[in-house]
């Protein structure tokens, strides 16, 4: 089967990895595009890949079958509409925008052009998630009642060293999707809402507590309702230990998730001890290489296994309501969030 052709725009560290990880499948011929000269000219030499510098005059040169946008967030809508009105399929990088002006535009595009697209919140092809979320949909515990989730690591240490400085990139403003909701929590909240549902409101306190050469918050402790669920979110963006574990209760049973361990386990009513599913250490890349996949699968035809843009735009709006909520000191329900 011939290679789709794939243009990834911005090719900081997450655009780096796309690249890498979609030349991985071995089904994708892969154009690196950025603003960066130097930048272009080591992506070029490392993975012996075409370069570009303007996406607007890539497209209209070239007929990509499939396009990653990996900008900072405040430009994935309009640049995604401009690349569905231009025939191509599009993977859009988390969160889907800072704001929800365009939305309604993205998903009429799609529609009208009948291309492909999803965000790539890249948990949704985690197999030990993918149990997790299968185990919890059978019912077999009946309804989620609570869910914890509680996260940190040391944020400067999982850059690339050869990558901008994270206070020099995106993650500086929250306006281009920066601080620790849109950047780090936003994926679990997009999880756990494909497990229990939407969420209704949050109260969310969040501060920069530790990083340098930032002001944007770096800790965030969020209340939330999805529906019948009560839902706590803690995480932070400066302690030693890289740590995730989220945990869902029942009225019959729990089930833990350790994804530092790599295992989930349950606990049924009246048992001792945990049951658990371990799962073998996988290369960093490999959930991406998945992600790369799933894509290429979905453009081919096949079900999707990745985040919708209707799903993505629900977690937009949870992403909106904790920060509208940091700072009024107040609960906000998402429907009402009007960024």
């Amino acid at each position: 089967m011939t290679p789709l052709s794939v243009l990834i725009i911005g090719c900081g560290s997450i655009g780096e990895r796309h690249l890498r990880c979609f030349q991985k499948t071995g089904r994708a011929r892969v154009t690196a595009c950025d603003t960066s000269p130097a930048l272009l000219a080591t992506l070029a030499k490392t993975y012996q890949v075409a370069t570009e510098t303007d996406w607007e005059q890539a497209l209209a040169r070239a007929a990509f079958d499939a396009v990653v946008i990996c900008t900072p967030a405040h430009l994935h809508v309009p640049m995604a509409i401009r690349v569905l009105q231009r025939g191509a399929h599009v993977l859009i990088e988390k969160p889907l925008s800072q704001s929800l002006a365009g939305i309604d535009d993205l998903l009429r595009a799609r529609d009208l052009g009948g291309r492909q697209a999803a965000v790539a919140y890249v948990f949704h092809v985690y197999p030990l998630l993918n149990q997790v979320r299968d185990f919890l949909r059978s019912d077999e515990f009946g309804p989620v009642l609570q869910a914890t989730f509680t996260s940190g690591q040391h944020f400067p240490l999982m850059r690339p060293t050869h990558a901008a400085h994270y206070s020099e990139t995106y993650y500086r403003d929250r306006r281009t999707g920066g601080g620790a909701i849109q950047d780090a929590l936003t994926h679990m909240a997009n999880w756990v809402e494909s497990v229990v549902g939407p969420t209704d409101s949050v109260l969310c306190d969040c501060s920069h507590q530790a990083l340098p050469r930032v002001t944007v918050e770096d800790t965030v402790h969020v209340s939330a309702r999805n529906g019948g669920c009560l839902v706590n979110y803690s995480l932070n963006q400066f302690q030693a230990p890289n740590e995730s574990t989220v945990q869902f209760n029942t009225a019959t049973g729990s089930v833990k998730v350790e994804l530092h361990h790599r295992r989930w386990g349950t606990l049924r009513l009246g048992d001792a001890e945990w049951t658990w599913r371990e799962f073998p250490p996988a290369d960093r890349d490999a959930p991406f290489i998945e992600q790369a996949n799933a894509f290429l699968d979905q453009i081919e035809g096949k079900p999707s296994r990745l985040c919708s843009l209707e799903a993505a735009a629900q977690t937009l709006r949870f992403n909106l309501a904790a920060l509208a909520s940091a700072d009024c000191g107040a609960r906000v329900h998402c429907a009402q969030v009007l960024g």
